[in-house]
């Protein structure tokens, strides 16, 4: 339910100058334009499940890309429900859009590989909720080694050979000496993973899906007190999502989709480093770095 401090669930993710969007809540929109996103990067949406504080935001947001002459392809990720339900809205209020919108169901309750580009692969985590739900591992790419610029300014590589260097040849000078590849090169930045894992209740499988992730999101609809109402719903605690972290030795645990009974969310929070001490609230239009 949305709030004044909180509009229903969506993220974006940027990774080697693409943006990657999670779920598209009511507002989407809106607050991609109060952080000044642009969206030409923008290309591929994944939604978790079907229920509306995941998803009423893609037919606004996709009429506003039709008025805003977009060209480049959209493609939606997900159950294979929506295309059913979205079309009859995008052949009512987006006729005349100039770019496709394209879907891709997947099947939630299968972990697999469901996207893959030269920068991220994206899997399928099966969750445990009143519908079927799914959320999503991002891995990145392992990227090109880093360059020695000392090095090649030494043997005087001249810059047309900087790029086959970076993709493993050897550099051969103009006496004929061969200097290993190793010589110019450092390995390359360790890829970066992210998982997301919203709305489940407490699910033990998902925890080797994300061993080890540099940051999980995982939802914390509720404290620890009303662990009954969160087992009914099936949402998640706080500490349930603690847990999970904890025993998945992710690096970073940011939990959210809070109800709306907590206007303080210190008693999540507190909750949460009680059993994961790397613990972070999200809030609205928060930017987070890993």
């Amino acid at each position: 339910m949305p709030t004044k401090e909180h509009f229903p669930s969506s993220q974006i993710l940027e990774l080697r100058g693409k943006q990657y969007m999670i779920d598209c809540g009511e507002g989407t929109q809106i607050r991609m334009k109060q952080m000044h996103l642009k969206t030409t990067r923008l290309g591929h949406i994944f939604i978790s499940h079907l229920h509306g504080d995941h998803c009423f935001g893609l037919i606004g947001m996709i009429a506003t890309f039709g008025m805003l002459k977009r060209t480049a392809d959209l493609h939606i990720h997900a159950h294979p429900d929506l295309e059913q339900l979205l079309t009859p809205l995008l052949n009512y209020f987006c006729t005349d859009i100039s770019f496709k919108v394209e879907f891709h169901p997947f099947n939630p309750a299968k972990n697999e590989l469901i996207f893959e580009d030269r920068s991220v692969e994206v899997y399928t985590i099966p969750l445990k909720h009143r519908v079927p739900a799914s959320g999503f591992l991002f891995k990145e790419k392992i990227g090109l080694p880093h360059i020695k610029r000392e090095v090649i300014d030494f043997y005087n590589v001249p810059p047309y050979k900087i790029g086959k260097i970076k993709l493993g040849e050897d550099f051969v000078t103009e006496e004929g000496e061969v200097i290993p590849n190793e010589i110019f090169t450092l390995p390359p930045t360790p890829p970066l993973q992210y998982a997301y894992c919203s709305d489940t209740a407490f699910c033990e499988s998902i925890i080797p899906l994300v061993e080890g992730v540099d940051l999980l999101y995982h939802e914390a609809t509720f404290a620890e007190d009303e662990a009954v109402r969160a087992r009914q719903t099936m949402h998640s605690t706080a500490r349930q999502a603690a847990e999970i972290a904890k025993r998945a030795n992710v690096k970073r645990l940011i939990i959210g989709h809070y109800s709306a009974r907590y206007r303080n969310k210190d008693v999540l929070l507190r909750e949460a480093r009680e059993v994961f001490k790397s613990t972070k609230l999200a809030e609205d239009m928060q930017v987070i770095e890993f």
